[in-house]
C-alpha cells in the first residue's frame, strides 16, 4: 500500500512539475519548431543564401546584429525594433546591415506558420547560416526564444567598444555569463567583414605622445593602413577586419593579431594581454599549448551567447512584424 501511495505521489509530483515548467517556459532547445513549423530553419537558410548571393556583406552584418542583440536585453530581437531612441538608432548599431533579410524571412514564415516563429530565433538562425555561407562551420541552434518588447538606445553602453581594454571586454562578457575563451572566440567572428576608418584611424597618426602610430601595429602595416585611411580622408571608407581574408570564415584573423595586423585596437589587445593571448595561441596551434579548433569552439560559444537572457514562455511575444512590437 505504501509503495502504491509513493508511486501515486511521484506521478502527481512529476505532472505538477511539468505544468510548472510549461507555464514558466522550457527554455530553448534544438528542433523547437519541428512540429509547429517544420520548414522554419530551411526557410531562414534559403533566405540568407539568396541575399548572400547578391550581397556578401550581409554575412558579417547578420552575425554582428545577433551579437549586438544578445548584449542588450538578451537575445530577444530587440535590435530589430524601429522607432526613436531604440537600439537600432544607437551609435554602435548605425552601420549594421541585414535587416531586410530578417524581414524577408519573417514574411515567408508568417505565410507558412502564422504567429509561430519569433524574430529573435530568425536572427539566431540567420547568424549561423551567414557563417556557413562565408565558408564557416555549421552548428545546431537551440530555438524557442520569445521577442522582447523593450528597445532602448541608452542600454547599448553594454556593447564592447573598439577601444576597450581587455579587462573591460572581459567584464562586459562576464556580465553575460561568457568567459575569456568565449571573448576571444566570438571576437574571432571579425574574420569576416569590414569596419570604417573612423573606428581605427586614430591608431595611425596621433596615437602616442610623439604623434606616431600605435606601436602594437606592425610597422610595415602602418603605411598600408595609412594609404587606405588618409588622415583627412573619408571616415566611412571600409577596410577588412581580417586583412587579406575578410570574405572567408577562417582562423587567419588570429594570425593577423600575432603579426600586429589587427585593425581595431580592442582586437589587437587580445594578443598583447596575457590572459587572452593564450587562447589566440591555442587557435594558432602553438607548440606546448593544448590546441583549440576555431570552427568547433565558435559554434559552442555562439550557442552559449545565443542563450543569454532569453525570454521564453509568457515572458515576451511572437512579433507579427520584426520591426514593431505587437
Amino acid at each position: 500500500m505504501g509503495i502504491y501511495h509513493n508511486q501515486v505521489f511521484l506521478t502527481f509530483l512529476l505532472s505538477f512539475s511539468t505544468l510548472v515548467i510549461l507555464s514558466l517556459g522550457q527554455g530553448t532547445r534544438v528542433g523547437f519548431y519541428s512540429r509547429t513549423c517544420p520548414r522554419a530553419e530551411s526557410i531562414v537558410q534559403s533566405t540568407v543564401k539568396s541575399h548572400f548571393s547578391s550581397n556578401r556583406a550581409i554575412a558579417p552584418g547578420l552575425l554582428r546584429m545577433h551579437f549586438h542583440d544578445c548584449f542588450v536585453q538578451g537575445c530577444d530581437g530587440s535590435i530589430l525594433i524601429d522607432g526613436a531612441n531604440t537600439e537600432k538608432t544607437a551609435g554602435p548599431n548605425l552601420l549594421l546591415r541585414g535587416y531586410e533579410v530578417i524581414d524577408d524571412a519573417k514574411q515567408q514564415l508568417e505565410e507558412a506558420c502564422p504567429g509561430v516563429v519569433s524574430c529573435a530565433d530568425i536572427l539566431a538562425l540567420a547568424a549561423r547560416d551567414s557563417v556557413v555561407q562565408a565558408g564557416g562551420p555549421s552548428w545546431a541552434v537551440p530555438t524557442g526564444r520569445k521577442d522582447g518588447r523593450v528597445s532602448l538606445a541608452s542600454e547599448t553602453s553594454n556593447l564592447p567598444g573598439f577601444s576597450d581594454s581587455v579587462d573591460v571586454q572581459k567584464q562586459k562578457f562576464a556580465a553575460k555569463g561568457l568567459n575569456a575563451q568565449d571573448l576571444v572566440t566570438l571576437v574571432g567572428g571579425h574574420t569576416i567583414g569590414t569596419t570604417a576608418c573612423q573606428f581605427f584611424r586614430y591608431r595611425l597618426y596621433n596615437f602616442t605622445s610623439t604623434g606616431g602610430a600605435d606601436p602594437s601595429i606592425n610597422t610595415a602595416f602602418v603605411s598600408t593602413l595609412q594609404s587606405l585611411c588618409p588622415a583627412n580622408g573619408d571616415g566611412s571608407t571600409r577596410v577588412g577586419l581580417d586583412n587579406g581574408s575578410e570574405n572567408r570564415f577562417d582562423n587567419s584573423f588570429f594570425s593577423n593579431l600575432r603579426n600586429g595586423r589587427g585593425i581595431l585596437e580592442s582586437d589587437q589587445k587580445l594578443w598583447t594581454d596575457d590572459s587572452t593571448k593564450t587562447f589566440v595561441q591555442r587557435y594558432l596551434g602553438v607548440r606546448g599549448l593544448l590546441g583549440l579548433t576555431f570552427s568547433v569552439e565558435f559554434g559552442r560559444s555562439m550557442v552559449k551567447m545565443s542563450n543569454v537572457e532569453v525570454k521564453t514562455g509568457s515572458n515576451g511575444e511572437i512579433r507579427r512584424v520584426c520591426s514593431a512590437v505587437n
